[in-house]
């Protein structure tokens, strides 16, 4: 039943099938015949690695390839660089009268196409070896030229955008080394002033204060045991004296000679010094000069008490100078003793300080040696450095060498007539099918029996009358169809002449269809 159908329809919808068809397979055909012809030329560059192997020479210029291929592309194709091209090589003129340069500019980005070409690694990365670079137009002789210019670009702009970025890492490095410099000097200033103002502080002067210090304390055990005997002395001779005087008045005996037995109590003690020490100890020394200033005062002592009469008074004077030369001694130890305390809380200070200059000293020398560390690694790459700028001003570096130049082509890339025909018919097909639809839901008779009975079984039959002819229904019938194949003659014409209108010179038509394929 639906066949039927489909063929009742066919039949009663063909003419008006068949003539949209027709019209707009000649629209469409005859735009198609106008379209204007685009040529593409494209040229291939080869990506040329660095010569001299990389275990030999760091390269400066660590940017990826890829990334520096857009970076260069975006440059190229900058307005200011397609404006300087588009008005060299007097592109678009048309669309320039009548746009502004964003869109014209805009318009050659889209005739530009550019496409890497590389290999797949081992490590699932594709390593980029040539790319290459096609422009579109209506002349080609024009768009070879134009394409190999943008090559050029590419290239010059390549061997620029190297130099530039060898050169900046050249002088960023030579400012850090100046830099890692001063405060490698700063930090040796730091390290030796701090040396020189703690020295005796430092932990290799533990080992010689230490001995110092327990040197200091022998002699100062000493010191303390001179004074213990000076002092049992003086209370020897006080004793002496006292008890001499006492006796003096009852019967004077003859007076002691207090200063012989000093000096014989000295030179015991020199003795016992010499056997431990050398001439040049504090306490050889002492003794030696206390023997001195006895001897020189016994001959004054003996005529002194020459004239003097046997009196009481003669015990006076020995007993005297005895003591003042022990007070004398006293107080030289105690100088001696508090020189010593001196000393000794001086050590013990250096001492005690060794442990923080050693930390104040490790924390000057891990930054000294984080700042040579630093510097020695920055002297390294600023060689190198130095060494891939040298070879990038001598183009022994990657860089871009031009394979395949482009050639003006001998036949159009675009529009491809046959498949955009293909295109047509079918798209006209379906628009036949449309308008047959579209004419069947709006026609409201009944074009059978069956359909008017149909409607008939909802509504009350009043009478039945049937079919008659009239004679001037056939001539009717005639100029009907005169008139319709006139007016399908004339918007056949009308198709074909706006079809060419549309088609003729329409390269933005011609660049849709393709993108459209695309």
């Amino acid at each position: 039943m639906n066949l039927d159908l489909a063929l009742a329809v066919w039949q009663r919808r063909k003419w008006l099938a068949i003539g949209v068809f027709v019209l707009a397979c000649a629209g469409a055909a005859a735009a198609i015949v106008s379209l204007p012809p685009l040529y593409g030329a494209s040229a291939t560059v080869l990506v040329e690695r660095q010569q001299v192997s990389e275990a030999l020479v760091r390269p400066s210029v660590t940017t990826e390839l890829e990334t520096r291929l857009q970076m260069i592309h975006k440059q190229v194709t900058s307005r200011a660089r397609l404006s300087d091209v588009i008005a060299r090589f007097n592109l678009y003129p048309e669309l320039r009268r009548q746009a502004p340069i964003e869109a014209v500019v805009e318009r050659m980005r889209r005739d530009i196409d550019f496409n890497l070409s590389g290999v797949p690694q081992q490590s699932g990365r594709t390593a980029t070896i040539a790319f290459s670079l096609s422009y579109v137009g209506s002349d080609p002789y024009l768009v070879a030229e134009v394409t190999n210019t943008l090559v050029d670009s590419y290239v010059d702009e390549n061997t620029r955008v190297r130099e530039r970025q060898a050169v900046r890492t050249t002088a960023f490095l030579k400012k850090q080394l100046d830099d890692a410099k001063r405060e490698l000097e700063s930090h040796e200033l730091r390290e030796r002033e701090y040396t020189l103002r703690h020295a005796t502080e430092l932990p290799q002067q533990v080992d010689v204060n230490l001995a110092a210090l327990d040197r200091l304390n022998t002699q100062l055990r000493l010191n303390g045991e001179y004074q213990l005997r000076a002092i049992e002395r003086r209370e020897r001779v006080e004793h002496d004296f006292a008890t001499a005087r006492s006796a003096s008045r009852v019967t004077p005996p003859p007076a002691p000679d207090a200063s012989a037995a000093e000096l014989t109590r000295l030179k015991q003690q020199l003795a016992d010094l010499t056997t431990k020490y050398s001439d040049r100890y504090p306490d050889v020394i002492r003794v030696k000069a206390a023997m001195a200033a006895l001897e020189r005062d016994q001959p004054a002592n003996g005529a002194a008490n020459g004239p003097e009469p046997e009196a009481a008074v003669s015990d006076r004077r020995p007993a005297e100078q005895a003591l003042a030369h022990i007070d004398s001694e006293l107080a030289t130890l105690k100088k001696e003793e508090l020189f010593l305390r001196g000393l000794i809380a001086d050590y013990e200070n250096r001492v005690e300080n060794a442990p923080r200059r050693q930390d104040e000293l490790q924390q000057l020398t891990r930054d000294y040696a984080g700042s040579k560390e630093r510097y020695e690694t920055l002297l390294k790459r600023y060689d190198e450095a130095k060494v891939a700028e040298s070879l990038e001003q001598g183009q022994e570096v990657e860089g871009f060498r031009v394979l395949d130049a482009a050639v003006p082509p001998t036949a159009p890339t675009a529009p491809n007539r046959l498949q955009l025909l293909i295109m047509a018919l079918a798209g006209s097909a379906t628009l036949a099918f449309a308008a047959m639809v579209i004419a069947e839901k709006l026609d409201a008779t009944f074009h059978s029996v069956d359909e008017l009975r149909a409607f008939a079984a909802v509504v009350p039959t009043v009478a039945v009358i049937r079919r008659i002819t009239a004679p001037p229904a056939s001539r009717t019938e005639r100029w009907r169809v005169g008139l319709a194949t006139i007016g399908i003659l004339a918007a056949l014409a009308m198709a074909i002449g706006a079809g060419r209108y549309i088609g003729s010179g329409n390269e933005q038509l011609v660049r849709m269809t393709e993108r459209g394929r695309g």
